[in-house]
């Protein structure tokens, strides 16, 4: 037993390596240069936590923010190659890309104080030189790291700030800034690479990561398994739904699609093959599911902690009021599991092969104290950098309770050396998206965008949220998810405020959207990672994981046109999430066109409707009041909304939290509503019923004649 834990350990610690925002082929460093990544990315460990949580270590968040490149850079270019087909060729230049990234880094800590206090922030030739090769270093090493789109868009928007904006004629068009003032604003100030973004990373972004690795590393991911077997494998399509389970308590301390993926997938998939279904399907529940980690509280993906940085909005509300939608999105994956399930007839999983739920509890109850400390951390005030700080050197201590999970002075250097290896594509994308952010408020391209927005949308919150959502298919498609968010918070954010939408929803429609980076074709990574495992077609797996994963369109709908965001009364919310889950159920049987036998066409929009009335009951009333005398909510004039943007654009650039728009006034809980869901729900029933009662007798005749 004991060597069977260790060893799913081992699987599950190959698996976490690289296992950020984008699956890069790395090298694989001996000797020396194995050395060389290991010590630093201890020390980077190390100095992360300490400059968050130990005062003799604090320092000026600039100083921090260019430490924070040194060490990411440095490990960028150790563990990323030039060409996947010959790793080790460079690594000569390699050296004098990493000696630049320790200069740059230190004329930060020797010269950036003097340029503003002794030179009255005048920059010299020699400070437009380093800062030109700092950018230099940070766009090839987030090449490197995470893939050529995002530094091609930066270049793209630093060529739209210095001279394609003098060309482009139109809303568009922009008079230019000289190199030299880019460049300070870009290196030798806290608005560019160095920016709000920066320090996300280097505090919130880095420390949960270090969190979810201690975590899994000490035995946490075998316990999710067997947790997730013993809650879900007596279900009809067992393995699928385990996989579903599991992916969510995995992404909950993860934050990662591609981490969860490789770490359940290793076994959910093998599992799901055996019980039946197709490799595409499988790869497909898996990708689908794992997505949904960077929705699930506690530790979201890196989005939330922009979010909060962006909006003010504390980051413990977040979670709290994102816990419900997360959930009804696993329901939603659940829900096309059951049905495909049904489909092929399957059995529950044999009885033998289910771990007892409270020997599970008992074996592993350690692991939930880390979390549970985390959680009450937050609930009590403290930074979420401090909580994660001591929520690691809890996992260590709770380690030690088995013998099995003991971590050792060389499992803890492992581990920190492990968890900054994890860091380094997601940090270098927030980093490097920086300039996207410094140049939007440079250039008042967010603006502008928010502005087309508003004018396409023709003031309409519903048209809008749809362009939004094509955005980011089309951005998903070479984007990260982190980088996807960034770009339509800053771009699109705006637009959605002023139409009516409260700054929470706004922001968490965007973070939702952004999340189909990982399940939209041609580029999903956790569908991709998720076909290697189950050697299936990648763009039929990418295909598959997007349809099981219709969940991130709808629900963020309800942000919109409901209070379920504990933006209204809580009794309120408690029946919106109710009645849109059982709407989730009858657009997904509608979708599929099966329930326990095949549905005819007429009843199959019989139940889509009845499903939109479920998802959004006040809608009848809605539509009355459009045409009636009065609207349901005042629409700012698009010169006002101009105004705020503009506002709001500059406070970002500047890592100023923009004023909050006043929260729209959702329409009261009437009865009608309730009666709504509930006829509603009784066109449902009155068609599924009978084809539960026609499957039924089906078993039955089929029992007697065997």
């Amino acid at each position: 037993m004991v060597h069977n834990a260790n060893s799913r350990r081992n699987e599950i610690d190959k698996d976490l390596e690289d296992s950020g925002e984008v699956t890069t082929r790395t090298r694989s460093l001996s000797g020396v240069w194995h050395t060389f990544f290991y010590i630093t990315a201890v020390a980077a460990s190390l100095f992360h936590i300490g400059v968050n949580t130990l005062g003799f270590m604090v320092m000026p968040a600039i100083w921090r923010n260019a430490c924070h490149l040194g060490f990411i850079m440095v490990m960028a270019f150790l563990l990323y190659p030039w060409s996947k087909k010959k790793p080790d060729k460079g690594m000569r230049f390699d050296l004098v890309l990493i000696a630049l990234s320790i200069l740059v880094t230190a004329y930060i800590l020797l010269f950036q104080q003097e340029l503003h206090l002794e030179r009255n922030s005048i920059p010299i030739m020699r400070d437009y030189i380093f800062a030109a090769i700092a950018l230099v270093v940070l766009l090839i090493g987030t090449w490197r790291s995470s893939g050529y789109i995002i530094p091609i868009l930066s270049i793209l928007f630093l060529s739209y700030a210095l001279f394609l904006g003098k060309i482009i004629p139109g809303t568009f068009h922009y008079r230019g800034v000289s190199l030299g003032r880019l460049l300070y604003r870009m290196y030798l100030t806290d608005e560019g690479i160095f920016g709000t973004i920066c320090t996300i990373s280097s505090t919130y972004v880095f420390l949960f990561i270090l969190f979810g690795a201690f975590l899994l590393k000490s035995g946490a991911g075998d316990f999710i398994i067997k947790l997730a077997q013993a809650l879900a494998g007596r279900q009809i399509g067992g393995p699928a739904k385990i996989a579903v389970v599991s992916s969510g308590f995995m992404g909950s301390v993860s934050g990662s699609a591609v981490a969860n993926t490789v770490s359940t997938g290793s076994m959910t998939i093998p599992l799901m093959k055996k019980m039946g279904f197709k490799p595409t399907f499988a790869g497909g529940v898996e990708a689908a599911a794992s997505t949904g980690g960077q929705l699930m509280p506690p530790i979201m993906g890196a989005g939330a902690f922009i979010m909060a940085q962006w909006t003010g909005i504390p980051y413990l509300h977040i979670i709290a009021v994102a816990a419900i939608p997360a959930m009804m999105y696993f329901l939603t994956v659940g829900f096309f599991v059951h049905i495909e399930a049904l489909k092929m007839g399957m059995e529950p999983t044999k009885e033998e092969d289910i771990p007892k739920l409270k020997e599970v509890l008992k074996s592993g109850f350690v692991f939930l104290i880390p979390v549970g400390l985390l959680i009450g951390l937050l609930v009590r005030g403290f930074t979420p950098t401090y909580a994660a700080c001591l929520g690691i050197l809890s996992i260590v201590i709770v380690s030690w309770f088995r013998k099995e999970t003991r971590m050792g002075f060389k499992d803890i250097l492992d581990t920190l050396q492990l968890g900054a290896r994890n860091a380094v594509s997601t940090s270098a994308i927030l980093i490097c998206s920086g300039i996207v952010i410094a140049i939007a408020g440079i250039t008042g391209l967010g603006v502008t965008f928010s502005g087309q927005v508003i004018a396409m949308s023709m003031g309409i919150k519903l048209l809008a949220i749809i362009l939004v959502a094509l955005a980011s298919l089309i951005l998903g498609m070479g984007l990260p998810v982190t980088a996807s968010y960034i770009f339509l918070a800053v771009l699109a954010g705006p637009a959605l405020e002023h139409l009516g939408m409260s700054l929470l929803a706004a922001h968490m429609i965007i973070f939702w959207y952004s999340q189909d980076a990982n399940v939209t074709p041609p580029v999903c990574l956790a569908a991709y990672a998720a076909s290697g495992i189950a050697r299936s077609n990648p763009f039929q797996t990418g295909l598959c994981s997007w349809k099981l994963a219709k969940g991130l369109y709808l629900i963020p709908l309800l942000f919109a046109y409901s209070p379920i965001l504990f933006e209204g009364p809580v009794p309120e919310v408690i029946w919106v999430a109710v009645s849109a889950t059982l709407g989730l159920f009858g657009f997904v049987v509608a979708w599929e066109g099966y329930y326990l036998k095949r549905i005819n066409v007429l009843k199959r929009l019989v139940i889509s409707f009845s499903a939109l009335l479920l998802l959004f009951p006040r809608i009848v009333t809605d539509v009355t009041r459009w045409f009636g005398p009065e609207k349901v909510q005042q629409i700012l004039t698009e010169e006002e909304m101009l105004a705020k943007a503009a506002a709001d654009a500059v406070a970002i650039a500047k890592g100023i939290v923009p004023q909050a728009a006043k929260m729209i006034n959702h329409v009261p809980f009437w009865p009608n509503q309730i009666l709504v869901s509930l006829a509603a729900l009784a066109m449902l029933a009155v068609i599924l019923l009978p084809q539960k009662l026609d499957a039924r007798k089906r078993i039955k005749l089929e029992t007697l004649t065997l």
